[in-house]
């Protein structure tokens, strides 16, 4: 393990100001959490882009969610054939069990992944199609959705209804896993898509009678 190396010096001074502030301030907290584990309500799927901050939207503290974060917050079909699958490794860890009562799926604006599948629905991502690509072939799940906004001529429009798109794919996706489907026919779960403006700072949530996204 020679290639570990220490902690960057202003991620240790961070630390060390984060104990001496915050934690001290709220020790009992976080015993309580350590002793007594998490029971999170919700289970928030968003994109690994450093800008969106799920815990910030909400004003969440520790505890409250259960959070997974992949490219372009996607989630696959249900596919229980033996092989790696940490999405839905997350997603039934929070159903069966944590029991969390809300599935949220978040989307955002700029998001680096859907941009990069829509470059391979139009042949300019060559790299990207690659068998080698993890990118590519983790977009390919987003792919068949890129029929219903190809009409769309300008590229910042076509790019924000395709993330939206992609919390929808997501939605469908998780009603392909058996324990979801049950859960949420039984009314102990629901699903929520929703997209935010990272600019702006505004959130849209999916309207499943209107099939659009509606600002909250």
């Amino acid at each position: 393990m020679e290639f570990a190396k220490p902690l960057p010096s202003y991620l240790v001074t961070r630390y060390h100001g984060w104990k001496a502030t915050s934690y001290e301030e709220n020790q009992g907290w976080y015993r309580r959490l350590a002793t007594e584990g998490q029971r999170p309500r919700a289970m928030v799927i968003s994109c690994c882009d450093s800008r969106v901050h799920v815990t910030s939207i909400f004003g969440a503290d520790q505890g409250e969610f259960f959070i997974h974060r992949n490219i372009a917050n996607l989630v696959p079909p249900f596919a229980p054939d033996g092989d790696h699958h940490g999405t839905s490794a997350a997603v039934e860890y929070a159903v069966t069990a944590l029991k969390v009562s809300h599935l949220i799926v978040l989307g955002h604006s700029q998001c680096g992944g859907v941009q990069g599948c829509i470059d391979m629905c139009k042949g300019n991502a060559p790299q990207l199609e690659e068998k080698t690509s993890f990118v590519g072939r983790w977009m390919d799940i987003l792919k068949p959705k890129f029929a219903g906004v190809s009409d769309i001529e300008d590229p910042v429009e076509q790019a924000r209804q395709f993330e939206r798109q992609a919390v929808v794919a997501s939605m469908e996706n998780l009603m392909t896993f058996p324990f979801i489907e049950s859960a949420v026919k039984a009314g102990g779960l629901s699903l929520h898509g929703l997209w935010t403006d990272i600019g702006e700072g505004g959130l849209e949530c999916y309207d499943a009678k209107a099939h659009a996204f509606v600002p909250v």
